[in-house]
């Protein structure tokens, strides 16, 4: 009798054990190790890879077009679990304020990432009366790329202030840095494999298609962006700024290229989908264009501006406001240093000093400073309204608006390659 109940016990130990087991979530299961893609975290970063997944479940309802699914993780979350039990959310990065990126500047509004994706979710503002389709790509495209990238790009932000603030350490300025990896690779662990939902998955492909890939297949961005980060982290390590300033601009600098990549792709789908009278296409791929210019535009827009002159039509090599502004005509003008030199009589800018002699004052006082002239063209050309022209090659435009941006962070044609 003394032993069946032992047994009895032992049994209903055993039961609930398996219970307690079978309450357990698949994301507590996981034992992510140290590194991922390459990268060995100096911190841990468990919470933060884990919202990759995140973004994979978002993927597929969006694809489903469950827009309540995609609501209730993008605003609540589902894997990223905090020591406190709350959940590290989606939507609570994209609409904060006062995050280290250059998005909420340009666009004018706090939580301008949250502003586009949720808009996108519950098919308002842009997206009112877009399809399904439409609203699909954006909320995809937007989280995977926008709300990722600014992630990545804040924290690499964050560990260069907590670095100048002297917290050089693992619990500091390193944390803040293995976050920045964290969120543009994910977890590539094979029990969590998340990591074909973040950007390094998009530069992967946008190589691809542009053959930009090195032998093994992964895209030249992400080598390079792979190095910057190891390199940033060594210089965080021996209290390098200089070192981790330049790895952060790397990482940058491989960012515009990738998604450079990706607006020039949509550009010409664009292009085709208008010469075989797809329109279904056509609002698809304009809106994937949309979505992956804006992960690049707060940083490129500025390099677009031009000086130009409504007289003769032309554009100055000026390539600033100050400088622009700067032009005046002068008549019979001897300089003060030089009484007795020649007169001069033309067109003369104050700041760059150079002469236009014989330009008449009409052209002279026709010089005029377009902010972000090409990137205004760009977004004309993604924006949802805009029906297209099927006499365009929106390849071609998208290249050349985008060249002078090439030009300042020296990207080469090569960087960008040939699209296949």
């Amino acid at each position: 009798m003394k032993n069946n109940r032992i047994i009895a016990i032992m049994m209903t130990t055993t039961m609930l054990a398996a219970a307690f087991a079978g309450c357990l979530s698949d994301d507590e299961k996981i034992d992510l190790d140290e590194s991922d893609g390459g990268y060995d975290y100096a911190s841990d970063v468990d919470n933060h890879r884990m919202l990759m997944g995140d973004v994979c479940d978002i993927k597929d309802l969006s694809g489903a077009h469950d827009w309540d699914g995609v609501k209730e993780i993008y605003e609540n979350g589902e894997h990223a679990e905090k020591s406190d039990g709350s959940y590290r959310t989606l939507m609570g990065f994209a609409d904060a304020s006062e995050k280290n990126h250059a998005y909420d500047e340009y666009y004018g509004a706090d939580g301008s990432w949250n502003d586009f994706v949720s808009a996108a979710i519950d098919g308002t503002g842009p997206f009112a009366g877009e399809s399904d389709t439409v609203r699909d790509q954006a909320v995809e495209k937007g989280i995977q790329n926008g709300v990722m990238t600014a992630y990545a790009i804040h924290e690499l932000n964050a560990a260069i202030l907590k670095a100048e603030a002297g917290n050089w350490g693992p619990d500091g300025a390193q944390h803040a840095w293995d976050e920045g990896w964290a969120f543009y690779h994910g977890p590539d662990d094979s029990n969590a494999d998340y990591d074909g939902c973040g950007p390094y998955a998009t530069a992967d492909k946008r190589a691809g298609n542009f053959g930009t890939t090195n032998d093994d297949g992964t895209a030249l961005t992400n080598v390079a962006t792979l190095a910057a980060m190891k390199d940033g982290l060594t210089a965080l390590q021996n209290e390098d700024m200089q070192g981790v300033i330049d790895a952060r601009d790397e990482v940058l600098k491989n960012i515009i290229i990738v998604y450079s990549q990706a607006s020039v792709r949509y550009a010409s789908k664009m292009t085709d989908d208008l010469a075989a009278g797809d329109a279904a296409d056509y609002d698809k791929h304009q809106a994937e264009g949309h979505a992956f210019y804006r992960v690049i535009e707060a940083y490129v827009a500025e390099y677009t501006s031009i000086c130009y002159n409504m007289v003769s039509h032309t554009v100055s090599s000026d390539n600033s406001q100050a400088s622009c502004d700067a032009y005046m005509y002068l008549e019979n003008y001897t300089s003060q240093n030089d009484p007795d030199g020649e007169e001069f009589t033309g067109c003369y800018n104050s700041v760059t000093h150079a002469q236009h002699e014989g330009m008449s004052q009409e052209e002279c006082e026709a010089f005029g400073w377009y902010a972000n002239y090409y990137s205004d063209k760009i977004v004309a050309m993604f924006d949802l309204a805009n029906e297209g022209d099927s006499s365009a090659d929106y390849e071609d435009d998208i290249r050349s608006w985008l060249q002078p941006v090439w030009d300042h962070f020296g990207i080469t044609a090569e960087d960008i390659g040939t699209l296949e």
